[in-house]
């Protein structure tokens, strides 16, 4: 199984403009986690002083890959509008990679085609 191999562009649906715009695509990162989220202050509180460990580490991981998740931006100038879009798991991810060439091979000549 090879690469999943995504454009760096897109003609998609944009909500905001209402009709098929080229879109923009990037893969989603999470942001920082914020240190005054009220569970982050509960658990610095809890954490801190003599007792060691006090919440459970989870250590049972069943999956291997993630979701790849695409953030799509509306190439508009008065627009825009970014949208998210999930797409299946994949252990190797590409975004704007080469695109694969058929090859076709008659014994007596290879032929390629784009």
């Amino acid at each position: 199984m090879g690469k999943v191999n995504v454009p760096k562009t897109r003609r998609t649906f944009c909500k905001k403009c209402g009709k098929h715009q080229p879109h923009k695509v990037t893969q989603y990162k999470k942001g920082k986690d914020s240190l005054y989220a009220q569970g982050k202050r509960r658990y610095d509180r809890k954490q801190s002083g003599y007792g060691g460990q006090t919440k459970p580490i989870f250590r049972k991981k069943a999956k291997t890959t993630k979701k790849i998740v695409l953030r799509l931006e509306c190439v508009e100038p008065n627009c825009r509008s970014k949208r998210m879009l999930a797409i299946k798991r994949c252990k190797h991810f590409e975004l704007g990679g080469d695109k694969k060439r058929k090859v076709y091979n008659y014994g007596w000549k290879v032929q390629s085609f784009s």
